[in-house]
């Protein structure tokens, strides 16, 4: 007999783009659910502004850009093949810390040709924007909203 919180595996395979396992489980409690496994190369430390260290935290990474994305004509597979690029690309500089704005900036540039309304979100909190007038000169300074 299962104790309580324990889970099988019912199905596994990988994702469409090779990065993970996609794994649907049963609880003991008959409830179903869906877990990911990924390889994770080396340990990423983030240095934050204040020179401050912690793990690189995909989940983290996935929230602010699910934050930006938030009610945008973007598939899930799409941006999950995104935030996966951005983790994999950080891995590949083969640095064990990594600065937050280098994070950042990968952020932007990726949301900048994915979606102008997310890109701006994003820089709004990355950046700080304070007043009404730094998302006009943001705006301003940027060309993906001008007519081609």
């Amino acid at each position: 007999m299962k104790k309580k919180g324990e889970t099988s595996v019912v199905d596994s395979r990988p994702t469409e783009d090779g990065t993970a396992i996609r794994r649907r489980r049963l609880c003991s409690c008959g409830e179903r659910f869906t877990t990911f496994e990924r390889i994770q190369f080396r340990e990423l430390m983030v240095v934050k502004k204040n020179g401050r260290k912690s793990a690189f935290d995909r989940e983290k990474l996935s929230k602010s850009i699910y934050i930006a994305l938030k009610k945008r004509p973007i598939d899930t597979d799409t941006v999950e093949k995104f935030i996966t690029k951005i983790s994999r690309s950080l891995e590949e500089l083969g640095q064990s810390e990594i600065s937050s704005s280098t994070i950042g900036t990968m952020v932007m540039e990726g949301l900048k040709d994915l979606d102008p309304v997310a890109y701006v979100r994003f820089a709004s909190v990355y950046r700080n924007f304070r007043e009404e007038k730094d998302f006009i000169q943001f705006v301003d300074k940027i060309d993906v909203f001008k007519k081609k």
